[in-house]
């Protein structure tokens, strides 16, 4: 397993802003921290503008996705309204994170609460070739549901 540094920087003054954590051994993403001045309801439907209290410095080549935790999904229907979300490696704000409640409660969030995961992946950038036409593959323009139901 490779590992790269992250340069992050706790946002204000308070020390009850909690860093990004791998929550077992072999996670793949880091759990990412509520950092609120007050608590948040979100009622089901509602989506908010989560901060998260840091900003981080991802290395060139490398981006952090934002991804929904699934305990949140399967237990309360809170999820990421753009997901996954991107922190390209120039971005130096604060993290904040779209939560939406797809569930048939009110959910509290609180400082402290885990609202997402932040993995990293490298980054490959493109060069667009333009063509007339593009090699042929057996599916060609098959999508939506193009090889049938289960």
């Amino acid at each position: 397993m490779s590992r790269i540094k992250i340069k992050v920087k706790r946002l204000g003054t308070g020390t009850d802003v909690r860093l990004p954590c791998y929550m077992s051994e072999h996670a793949s993403g880091m759990d990412l921290f509520a950092h609120l001045p007050e608590d948040v309801v979100l009622n089901p439907g509602e989506r908010h503008l989560i901060p998260t209290g840091i900003a981080v410095a991802i290395p060139e080549g490398y981006e952090g996705q934002i991804r929904p935790r699934s305990g949140l999904a399967i237990r309360d229907g809170i999820g990421i309204v753009n997901s996954p979300g991107t922190i390209d490696s120039d971005y130096r704000g604060e993290i904040k994170i779209i939560l939406i409640n797809l569930g048939q409660e009110p959910f509290v969030v609180k400082t402290g609460t885990r609202i997402a995961q932040l993995v990293l992946a490298p980054v490959v950038r493109a060069e667009m070739d333009e063509v007339v036409e593009l090699p042929e593959t057996r599916r060609n323009e098959g999508g939506f549901g193009h090889t049938g139901l289960p």
